[in-house]
């Protein structure tokens, strides 16, 4: 066999295949095998029908179809590694010459990894957050805490915010009742915005017993996005108390015992969260910096893929679950189709590059994955899947997508490399120490090109 190769672009190769006839021989040997196996021609047994009368009853030419169709893929992988080729997805490959018993030709176009530089990147300079927890940060969270803890008791008076009704809800469209539009003794908490739009001034100033009637624009249903008329009756009114900021409570709801340890502890968690936020800022930062350093030629036909699996994912997953279709999605964003291709476009190109940059500084710096790292980032991934580590193994082994996670690790180990050569300045203009970053590094997904934006469920 003879291969050359042709540079159409920095992203694109065609290879020219010359393949001797009697390299064919075997993928004929099987066709003429895999044919005697589905054919029944009277007076020789199935599967024992001579070369030759095949030939005569169906045509060298299916035969020479069959053959050719089992080879190439062989020929294709033997001229791309003689050529030392990094190939992108599938080629698209013509056949320019089948000559029986003389040659095959055929030549194959397909996308390659563009060859990159990658610059001096220890000059990057980032600024981040500063890490500081005020006592409005403190009080916050322990409010959180705090109405968690709340309790409620029936009352006889008018509904006020803050307070928790029962409530029995009708919607109509066009005068008539939905068939899901009635709803029983559904728990509502006035002003948290939940359940409609209106509802809250409708049940503002009822007792249990009395009923109100406002227009909303429903948000799931049948009738989703249309005006319904809703009557809503209040059956019980609950007044919500929540218990006093104290000793007791700390005692209640941690397993501190005051008050003020209760606070220390919530001023040091805020503090790690903020770390870590400030660790992933530093390296979203790192990256962006990066990216301006190195020209990544774009392989034309894999951002398009790209762009293409970004909308299906997002259409037929993220949004689905949520019960909405594209147009609904951007009146919601308040962004027009061409905005949206738009931004598509870009987050696609971003993820490739970020990918092809990252892969080239694994193979720069010698970056090697453990069996260890792999198998904590598989646990990470699994969480963040709501699947159990064995099923989201066994989802992955199946789905063949090992060589994906390794991937992603390395890429994880790469930025770490990257973000640990940089300097990293808070908005107080002192140097922020990352000890923590190689672990966050590994959770700040670097976008590759092949990364389902749906979820994290690996395809089995």
């Amino acid at each position: 066999m003879k291969s050359a190769v042709e540079t159409l672009n920095p992203t694109r190769v065609r290879l020219t295949v010359e393949v001797p006839f009697e390299e064919l021989k075997p993928s004929l040997d099987a066709a003429y095998k895999k044919i005697n196996q589905q054919v029944t021609v009277k007076g020789f047994r199935q599967g024992k029908v001579p070369a030759r009368v095949i030939d005569q009853r169906f045509g060298r030419g299916a035969v020479l179809e069959e053959a050719v169709n089992d080879a190439l893929p062989k020929f294709y992988t033997e001229a791309v590694n003689e050529a030392e080729l990094n190939v992108l997805g599938q080629p698209e490959v013509d056949i320019t010459e089948l000559k029986d018993g003389e040659t095959l030709n055929f030549t194959a176009e397909v996308d390659i990894r563009p060859v990159l530089e990658i610059p001096d990147y220890s000059g990057i300079e980032v600024e981040v957050d500063a890490v500081e927890v005020s006592d409005e940060d403190v009080d916050k969270s322990v409010e959180q805490l705090r109405e968690r803890f709340a309790t409620t008791s029936p009352v006889e008076r008018a509904a006020e915010d803050g307070d928790v009704l029962t409530v029995n809800l009708e919607a109509k469209v066009d005068g008539e009742v939905l068939e899901d539009g009635v709803a029983q003794g559904v728990t509502y908490t006035v002003g948290s915005g939940e359940l409609l739009d209106g509802i809250d001034d409708a049940v503002k100033g009822l007792e249990a017993g009395g009923s109100a009637t406002f227009t909303s624009e429903l948000k799931g249903g049948s009738a989703q996005g249309k005006e319904a008329e809703v009557t809503v009756e209040v059956t019980e009114v609950k007044s919500r108390e929540l218990p006093e900021l104290d000793d007791d409570f700390a005692q209640l709801a941690s397993e501190f015992d005051t008050l003020e340890e209760l606070k220390a502890d919530s001023r040091k968690r805020l503090a790690q969260m903020k770390k870590y936020d400030q660790a992933t800022q530093a390296q979203e930062k790192v990256l962006d910096e990066l990216l301006k350093l190195v020209e990544v030629p774009m392989p034309e036909k894999l951002l398009a893929d790209e762009i293409q699996t970004r909308k299906h994912n997002l259409e037929h997953h993220q949004l689905g679950q949520m019960g909405l279709d594209l147009a609904k999605y951007l009146e919601i964003q308040g962004k027009t189709e061409e905005e949206f291709d738009a931004e598509t476009k870009e987050q696609a190109e971003k993820g490739i590059k970020t990918q092809f940059i990252l892969d080239e500084l694994v193979n720069k710096e010698k970056l090697n994955v453990s069996q260890e790292e792999l198998t904590e980032h598989l646990m990470r991934r699994a969480q963040s899947s709501g699947m159990s580590p064995d099923q989201f193994a066994q989802a992955v082994v199946e789905g063949g997508q090992v060589p994906m996670l390794v991937g992603e690790v390395a890429r994880g180990k790469a930025l770490a490399v990257v973000v640990e050569a940089a300097t990293v300045k808070d908005t107080n203009g002192e140097v922020v120490d990352l000890d923590d970053e190689d672990e966050t590094a590994e959770t700040v997904e670097a976008e590759g090109a092949e990364a389902e934006a749906a979820d994290d469920k690996p395809e089995a």
